[in-house]
């Protein structure tokens, strides 16, 4: 089916970053941001600490699953009013939340700009597969992308903390929506739509998109890259902090050179995807996961958690991951340009699965002050989707070419002769 986009997204690269790299960091700034005021929260609003868990677990929850909701609804009525809406709702809600001292209404409020959050996400990735999926830039948006990410795992608590030392909690989600309604306030006036004029509505799309081969093999591969970042994020603190003997503000500074890496890696994200395709991109992050783990069972084995034990092999892993990253939605989402919204939201939802449950599995299974979670994650990941690329990328078995010969009226001795004359 052909594609036909609108022709008003003429941003340059930088413009269309700074339009569109506020959603993504919003979604998932609203988890991390109020990660430290977490333990007041209870006494703030008169509840339990299980009750004050619930706004952090469903947030995540809702967060993946609208996205199941809002995709297809994206590739219905289009882009722009459900990234508008979306904005809207996480704007709306983040600023209610400030005012609230209910934990019922908080509860509610969390699943509302949850689900803000989700819409606005889904429409901003569907957007960046609508006008770049041919394209050089492509690359470069998701790998910066996913390594802007990697800062908000580390300085969004450090941020949280600050406001409300500072200006007290509720300036954590009035600062979350003054943002969000910035961001608003700019793509009403210049995000154009951008959903294929003749796309199809996403009629039984779930299973078209989950019967696809190749959609499988790079969304694993997002996970894997993703994931990985998630069980370093989940265990760094206990090795380096308590095992390794770091101060927090050590810790902060190393943890920061693993985006930094990232950041330095991205920008030959063009160059890599050009000269290796999207397979060889993957294959290649994938080994880079391969090699760190590695390294870190070595370090694990033969001496005391340090810097050089973990984080040099973690710099491996950060570029495994830009070169996976880079690559993973353009090959899961190619051929659905038609519902681009689904399968954008299946793409996410199922990363967030399993990075969710596999990823959480090996740290409470495995000793999360050391490297073994990070290792089996890696390993676990990286071997799963290089199996799924050898499949995808098998050539025709024998027996295929010998059934088409038959079919297409070739005598039984044509695929005997074939393969005689390749063999010599």
């Amino acid at each position: 089916m052909p594609r036909t986009i609108s022709t008003t997204w003429s941003f340059s690269l930088s413009a269309a970053l700074l339009l569109m790299a506020p959603f993504d960091l919003l979604a998932s700034l609203a988890m991390d941001v109020y990660l430290p005021v977490v333990p007041l929260m209870p006494g703030i609003l008169g509840t339990s600490p299980a009750v004050v868990q619930l706004t952090l677990s469903l947030y995540m929850v809702v967060l993946g699953a609208g996205q199941l909701v809002f995709g297809p609804i994206s590739d219905r009525i289009g882009r722009r009013p459900v990234l508008l809406g979306g904005a809207a709702l996480f704007a709306a809600a983040s600023t209610l939340l400030a005012g609230t001292g209910s934990a019922a209404v908080f509860v509610v409020l969390r699943v509302i700009q949850a689900l803000g959050a989700a819409a606005a996400l889904v429409a901003t990735f569907a957007t960046v597969r609508d006008v770049y999926a041919e394209r050089a830039e492509g690359a470069l948006i998701y790998s910066l992308f996913g390594s802007m990410l990697a800062f908000v795992p580390a300085l969004g608590p450090v941020l949280g903390a600050l406001l409300a030392d500072h200006l007290g909690w509720r300036a954590i989600f009035i600062a979350l929506g003054v943002a969000a309604t910035a961001a608003l306030l700019n793509a009403a006036a210049r995000w154009h739509e951008t959903r294929p004029v003749n796309a199809s509505t996403p009629r039984a799309a779930f299973g078209r998109i989950l019967a696809d081969a190749s959609f499988w093999t790079y969304t694993l591969g997002f996970s894997a890259a993703m994931g990985a970042f998630f069980v370093f994020f989940s265990t760094a603190s206990r090795i380096l902090i308590d095992r390794a003997g770091f101060s927090q503000l050590a810790f902060s500074l190393l943890f920061g050179t693993v985006a930094l890496v990232m950041i330095a890696t991205t920008r030959f994200a063009r160059r890599f995807v050009a000269r290796w395709g999207r397979a060889g991109s993957l294959v290649r992050g994938m080994g880079m996961l391969l090699l760190g783990a590695a390294l870190l069972v070595v370090g694990q084995v033969m001496a005391a958690p340090s810097f050089w034990t973990f984080i040099p092999p973690m710099w491996i892993i950060a570029i495994g991951i830009v070169f996976a990253s880079s690559v993973t939605a353009n090959g899961a989402l190619q051929r659905f340009g038609h519902v681009a919204g689904t399968a954008t939201a299946l793409y996410y939802c199922i990363e967030s699965l399993v990075v969710g449950i596999v990823g959480t599995t090996l740290v409470i299974l495995l000793p999360g002050d050391t490297a073994w979670p990070l290792a089996a994650y890696c390993t676990l990941m990286a071997a799963v989707v290089l199996g799924f690329v050898r499949r995808v990328e098998r050539p025709p078995a024998p027996a295929v070419l010998a059934d088409s010969s038959v079919r297409t009226g070739h005598g039984s001795q044509a695929p005997a002769s074939r393969a005689g004359a390749s063999e010599r």
